[in-house]
């Protein structure tokens, strides 16, 4: 017979996304809620903006619409950022790079620097417009990677706490 050993997120429990603490500030704020609720924002936001964006540099159409857009999800990053640190600090005790949001937050601080020079070419016309929308667009690909980023963790808390409920789970047993 051969046994598998349980699915660990990790090769030792110091190095799990939460401790049983953290979870339970995680669990009792209502900035968890907060965060839930703006990232599917964003990305809506994203969506159309990319929609947006994309149009104006295909057709030269809907310059305005398109950098409506772009400020607007600027502004929803910035507030998820704003917030995100609250919960940061609520949960781990730090506003920003906790170890286990260490890299996500390096990210997001990319993240957030070329949607501000977005801003600041759009203000100062640092930028040709179609310049402007390229930024914007390397601004929305890093965005794209930081979001995955906190999907995988999202994932990673959810099966540490389905294997701190259930520690035989991912258990094999073969003849």
């Amino acid at each position: 017979m051969h046994v598998k050993a349980p699915l660990k997120q990790s090769g030792n429990p110091s190095t799990a996304l939460y401790t049983p603490e953290e979870r339970m500030r995680r669990d009792a704020t209502p900035w968890t809620l907060v965060q839930g609720i703006l990232a599917p924002v964003q990305f809506l936001v994203f969506l159309v903006s990319i929609g947006l964006v994309c149009r104006f540099l295909a057709t030269g159409e809907g310059q305005g619409a398109a950098t409506i857009s772009i400020v607007a999800k600027t502004f929803v990053l910035y507030t998820i950022m704003v917030t995100g640190a609250i919960w940061e600090k609520v949960v781990f005790g730090q506003y920003l790079f906790a170890p286990a949001f260490f890299w996500e937050d390096v990210v997001s601080m990319l993240v957030i620097a070329l949607h501000t020079a977005y801003l600041y070419a759009l203000v100062t016309d640092a930028l040709s417009i179609k310049g402007q929308m390229i930024l914007a667009l390397a601004a929305y690909a890093t965005y794209v990677i930081n979001a995955g980023q906190f999907l995988w963790k999202l994932r990673m808390a959810r099966l540490q706490a389905r294997l701190q409920t259930n520690p035989v789970i991912g258990q094999e047993v073969a003849a």
